[in-house]
């Protein structure tokens, strides 16, 4: 299993960084709508939906909003310096505030299933909290001074992406390692406390490299401490909360597209919690 995760991430690094920072934003956009489409393909049948009539339904309304919003917001008005557009900006609002609804059923488990458990359209609706604010949210950090520094918003998106592999990684091998305490047992069973300890201390360790090393968050070092550690125990709760919809319908992974990883969304949950809750600390508190 760990040589198929490491082969699959050696494909996958240079594929995400190649789409980061040599894509034209438009382009990057569409890819990243494509990624969120796949997601939404492994999302309907956690929610109960198998046909794939219905899950082929479910793709197209998530991309049809997020296409709403690429096609009747420009994207060199998404910053409206120094802030964001506001169709945008309460976007991210909802996504933070979704995470923090969401961080509360996972805490709940298994008494919380009892909001969701019976209705599809529910579970519908919580998949698109995920996906679509993660989109939005990743586009604006992409689109941030877009024209005077192409590649800022880049190393932003970058930065978020280190900080929630670095907490899995540092997780992975802290918890195989010295394991001892299950987090949450009856949402993920392998994952530990000592493995979140040691992920936050990796996420922690890449801050403050990036902090000495690159001027992008100088003048904001409160903040950009708070905001990245924030970040990071957020994520935790977005591979958390997909863990928790996945034992509900008896399933180990969502898809079988990534060797040892499982499916597009099992790679990119903890990223569509971290994505918005960054931008809305971004907004906030380093700018």
């Amino acid at each position: 299993m760990l040589k198929q995760r490491i082969l699959t991430a050696i494909v996958l690094i240079p594929l995400a960084l190649g789409a980061i920072f040599l894509l034209p934003l438009p382009w990057f956009g569409l890819v990243v709508l494509l990624v969120m489409a796949l997601a939404a393909w492994e999302w309907a049948p956690l929610m109960g939906v198998c046909h794939r009539a219905g899950k082929l339904a479910y793709t197209l309304l998530c991309m049809a909003l997020i296409g709403i919003f690429f096609w009747f917001i420009p994207l060199e008005q998404i910053w409206q310096s120094p802030s964001l557009h506001p169709i945008v900006y309460w976007l991210t609002v909802v996504g933070a505030v979704w995470w923090l609804i969401a961080i509360v059923l996972v805490l709940n488990f298994p008494r919380s299933k009892a909001v969701w458990q019976r209705s599809r359209i529910f579970v519908g609706l919580i998949g698109l909290l995920m996906l679509v604010p993660a989109w939005a949210a990743i586009i604006a950090l992409r689109s941030e001074h877009y024209a005077q520094e192409p590649l800022h918003g880049a190393f932003l998106v970058l930065f978020v992406f280190l900080l929630v592999w670095a907490a899995d990684v540092g997780a992975y091998f802290s918890g195989k390692k010295f394991g001892k305490h299950k987090l949450m047992p009856r949402v993920s069973p392998g994952k530990t406390l000592e493995g979140l300890v040691g992920g936050l201390a990796l996420a922690i360790l890449v801050m403050f490299v990036v902090a000495e090393y690159t001027n992008l968050f100088i003048e904001h070092s409160v903040g950009y401490y708070a905001v990245g550690i924030v970040t990071v125990l957020v994520s935790v709760f977005g591979d958390l909360n997909e863990s928790m919809f996945k034992r509900c319908v008896g399933v180990k992974d969502s898809g079988s597209l990534l060797p040892g990883h499982g499916g597009i969304l099992d790679r990119i949950d903890s990223l569509t919690s971290a994505l918005p809750v960054f931008l809305f600390g971004y907004v906030w508190f380093m700018i």
